[in-house]
């Protein structure tokens, strides 16, 4: 078995579809539900953003800037050639960088979902 997809659902679709087109430097692969809909290739599994009805989504109240979600169960972590490089276009960028005591850099996304940042040479090497 293999994982096929990540996928999150967000409350403000066109905010988070750009925030994470500008992230990952591609636009959505997907040509059908473009509204509701995003699929990005992002190596061998692909990451997927999909909106939360609209009478769902009216109840939810996202912060500015947004808290960070730390007790929610899931944790995107994005394979990155140089972490401090992407850390500081991040921050230039406005995204909170949380810096862990064990050594990792984590970001904050527009509805407040952290992701991780990692350097292949780390996974290889089991660091």
């Amino acid at each position: 078995m293999q994982l096929y997809r990540a996928m999150i659902y967000v409350k403000d679709f066109p905010r988070m579809r750009q925030f994470y087109s500008e992230m990952l430097g591609s636009q959505p692969v997907n040509r059908e539900s473009t509204d509701t809909w995003a699929e990005f290739e992002t190596g061998d599994a692909r990451f997927a953003l999909h909106a939360i009805p609209s009478e769902i989504a009216n109840e939810i109240k996202i912060s500015a800037p947004p808290q960070p979600r730390e007790k929610s169960p899931v944790k995107l972590v994005f394979e990155v050639l140089n972490v401090e490089a992407e850390r500081t276009k991040l921050q230039s960028r406005g995204v909170t960088m949380i810096r862990r005591p064990w050594g990792s850099w984590e970001g904050v996304d527009p509805e407040g979902n952290i992701f991780g940042l990692v350097d292949p040479e780390q996974i290889r090497f089991g660091n």
